[in-house]
């Protein structure tokens, strides 16, 4: 009866939870048991579509504003290193595993063995996916691959097993996946390529989080990234998004409607049509939503056009915008407001909305036309797998193997840099003069690939940016001391008149004092001290009050575990700093 009721619970929510999604066939419930289900295809299919809600939605675009990549009128727990333990809660849930599992003890009961074998294949890619999120936040956790009956003390009280047999099931789980789903572009749906995707990034995760604490055995870790990559850029049908058009390529790839799956090996779909949208319009474009704006450190990191270094220009910090942005990697511009912006569909011109963002530099990363503007109106798809990180995590792990050739460099970092027209990147040349800029940001990169890690760390943080990287790549560098440093904006040499756009008319007014009257449409009237303050070196310091921040390296890189978890299992322990 048991058995009855939770298949009824689990499809019932499959039905009210997502009702809208294409993928899920609204069967009559009633009567199901274990004894009727799990027997067709359609029942695998049925069961299996309830995985996806475990992807995140706004995250992938927001998740930034987690550490420095992104910032917002309030700074996060982890920027300000004020998380507490929760008694309850904060992420340590298991709902989904017993799902999976319940899953994976029941499909052998269906006879069509190509259906066994690709929603097995999708189950063990999402128990894969789930504690590769728990390794992430919590590092050592228990494994469990079967359902755990309430009486089942023993196993409810089990302590956590090591990281290292967790990834090596992790990858286990993964390797199943590759071998017995199926080979075929679906943008929304796992297929054998979205394995080996999350495959190549598990492995360098896992691979660089030793390395970068002395833990020996990581080498296989890494190896295991490059193969999984390999494959994809060898063997599957992706390659990098380009039309050829390098000012617009790359924004045109995350604010198309439709995942564009030339790139795009799994995407968070949405459509208005059927009310399932996200706010990332109303979140880059309204003053009400946390104006996010990009960090002035960011911005400095962007090479020219030329591939030199913007950061070896004297005073590079005190360009206005208007020249800063000038002959840059293009990506800059297709990320931020720059000079001849215009939104999707329209062609008015747009200055920066400094009132939208903290810094002064506005994102435009996903954002389409206006009429979209509203809140939980946008409808581009979401990436959640894509060959641009596959690529990056090739060159990363080589490079830290130390098995990295520019030959390697040509057919990964190469491949993004043509999307945009940037010249290539050449290992001989950074590894001799490696960035003093980017040294500043990881200064725990050593070795005789210092120069090319560096370069790499750079190409990954602006390629993947508003896509929720940052804060894993900040942990499994242990890099924690690089949120800690200063949050700048924008550079203004003072109160004045400002033309943002090269337009010749004023954008941006700058004051003290009164509000100055002064002719013009659009104007932007801006209080210094009030509205905006500047640093000692006239640099927008948006969170003033946050100027002096800490980051424990002995805790901060994992999450707490609830308090009343350690209560109800006495061979839990808490992570270290948190006891």
């Amino acid at each position: 009866m048991k058995h009855t009721f939770y298949i009824v619970s689990f499809i019932a929510s499959l039905l009210f939870v997502s009702c809208s999604d294409e993928y899920l066939n609204k069967e009559p419930i009633s009567d199901v048991t274990s004894e009727s289900f799990f027997l067709k295809a359609s029942d695998l299919e049925l069961y299996t579509n309830g995985f996806y809600r475990m992807f995140p939605e706004a995250s992938i675009y927001n998740g930034d504003a987690m550490v420095d990549n992104i910032i917002t009128t309030t700074l996060s727990d982890e920027m300000r290193g004020t998380r507490l333990i929760p008694t309850s809660g904060g992420g340590w849930s298991w709902d989904y595993l017993r799902d999976i599992n319940y899953f994976l003890e029941n499909y052998e009961k269906c006879d069509d063995e190509g259906a066994k074998r690709h929603y097995s294949g999708i189950a063990r890619f999402f128990r894969a996916y789930f504690y590769f999120e728990k390794l992430k936040r919590f590092g050592e956790v228990p494994w469990y691959d079967k359902t755990i009956d309430p009486s089942d003390t023993e196993s409810l009280q089990k302590p956590r097993d090591s990281r290292q047999f967790v990834v090596d099931k992790i990858l286990e789980d993964l390797d199943y996946a590759i071998e017995n789903v199926n080979d075929e572009v679906q943008a929304y749906r796992i297929t054998k390529y979205s394995a080996l995707a999350l495959k190549s990034r598990v492995g360098l995760y896992e691979g660089t989080f030793e390395k970068y604490r002395n833990i020996s055995g990581y080498e296989r870790y890494l190896q295991a990234s490059v193969n999984a990559a390999s494959v994809l850029m060898n063997d599957s049908p992706y390659g990098v998004y380009s039309t050829g058009d390098t000012m617009n390529d790359y924004m045109n790839l995350f604010n198309s409607h439709d995942a564009q799956t030339s790139e795009m090996i799994l995407s968070r779909q949405f459509d208005q049509a059927v009310a399932v949208d996200h706010n990332v319009n109303y979140y880059t474009t309204t003053s009400s939503y946390g104006r996010p704006g990009m960090p002035k450190a960011l911005v400095n990191s962007y090479l020219m056009a030329d591939g030199s270094r913007f950061t070896d220009q004297a005073n590079y910090n005190q360009f206005f915008f208007t020249e800063e942005v000038t002959n840059r990697d293009p990506r800059l511009s297709q990320t931020i407001r720059t000079p001849g912006y215009t939104r999707k569909g329209e062609t008015i011109e747009l200055a920066p909305n400094l009132g939208a963002t903290m810094t002064g530099y506005q994102l435009t990363k996903y954002v389409t036309e206006p009429v979209y503007d509203t809140n939980d109106e946008s409808i581009t798809d979401l990436p959640i797998l894509r060959f641009g990180e596959v690529l990056l995590n090739y060159a990363e792990a080589k490079a830290e193997l130390g098995t990295l050739t520019q030959a390697d460099i040509d057919i990964s970092i190469k491949l993004l840099r043509d999307r945009v027209g940037m010249p290539n990147l050449n290992m001989a040349t950074v590894n001799s003069n490696p960035d003093t800029f980017m040294e500043d940001q990881y200064p725990t990169v050593t070795g005789a690939n210092k120069g090319v890690i560096l370069e790499i760390r750079r190409e990954r943080r602006i390629e993947l940016y508003m896509e929720d990287f940052r804060w894993d790549d900040i942990v499994r560098w242990k890099s924690g001391q690089t949120i800690t440093q200063p949050l700048r904006g924008l550079y203004f040499p003072g109160a004045g008149e400002y033309d943002f756009d090269n337009d010749g008319n004023i954008d941006v007014v700058l004051y003290e004092g009164e509000t100055p009257n002064i002719s013009g449409e659009g104007v932007q009237y801006i209080k210094l001290g009030s509205d905006l303050f500047l640093d000692e070196n006239n640099l927008v310091d948006p969170q003033p009050d946050f100027n002096s921040r800490t980051f424990n390296e002995e805790r901060d890189y994992l999450y707490p575990i609830p308090r009343v978890e350690l209560q109800l299992n006495p061979n839990l322990t808490q992570n270290p700093g948190w006891e």
